[in-house]
């Protein structure tokens, strides 16, 4: 059984997306660093439901956390898809940002896709197969104001995607980065409004977690294989 690892599991789209890939016969490792029970929660509806799915605990800024975590994952064998979906928001105008808040942004979603990556790699290419997954946001790709920290973490992720896409192509892995727009989760909805996203999106609504959790999934597929180094976005329409 395949063996897939998604950091930031325990948030709305990580479960989502572990819970998709789990239903398509992944043994899902589902992340977590502070909100360990509801990645518990998330494990153990897979594993009702059928699933293979086990919980990791560590914070992937750290890298010395993150390297002996995924050692002791790798004792069992290497992880063949990795989904790197932890990120987090701290908003702020560039002008008025803290050091802080840049800092810790980009920490979680590209130091953390490093930290992350590094150690599954080496074991991943021996098997000459493998899929690498970036969660990015429409704001890598065009920008938000308030968001200077996030977009620059997301767009940083998309060069390290096409990167990484160059050195593993000939091993059989794909890289590619998923970016989505406004998706449904508590989050969002303290953002925008019915009114507002149908002012912003031309498909006049949201997307769902398990929309772009099938995104994920496909691209975690034999049938992606011909995919990879791109940055694919799923955003009903937003230029």
């Amino acid at each position: 059984m395949i063996r897939a690892l998604v950091t930031g599991g325990s948030g709305t789209l990580g479960a989502a997306i572990c819970q998709r890939l789990a239903d398509s016969g992944f043994h899902v490792i589902v992340h977590a660093n502070h909100q360990t029970v509801k990645a518990e929660a998330t494990t153990k509806t897979i594993q009702a439901g059928g699933g293979s799915a086990e919980i990791v605990s560590f914070d992937l800024t750290d890298a010395n956390a993150s390297d002996a975590a995924l050692q002791q994952i790798l004792q069992s064998g290497p992880v063949q898809v990795l989904v790197h979906n932890a990120g987090i928001h701290d908003d702020a105008p560039l002008a008025g940002m803290a050091p802080e808040q840049w800092r810790r942004v980009i920490d979680v979603s590209l130091n953390g896709f490093y930290n992350v990556s590094k150690p599954l790699l080496l074991p991943m290419m021996s098997t000459r197969w493998g899929r690498v997954i970036a969660m990015s946001s429409v704001a890598g790709v065009v920008g938000n104001r308030g968001q200077a920290n996030y977009a620059a973490a997301k767009a940083g992720l998309h060069g390290a995607i096409k990167s990484l896409s160059k050195e593993l192509a000939s091993r059989g892995i794909t890289a590619n980065a998923v970016a989505p727009g406004i998706i449904t989760s508590a989050m969002s909805a303290g953002h925008f409004d019915d009114r507002l996203i149908k002012q912003l999106v031309p498909a006049q609504r949201a997307g769902s977690p398990e929309e772009v959790a099938a995104l994920v999934n496909f691209l975690c597929s034999e049938e992606a294989g011909y995919i990879t180094g791109q940055v694919i976005s799923i955003n009903g329409g937003i230029a």
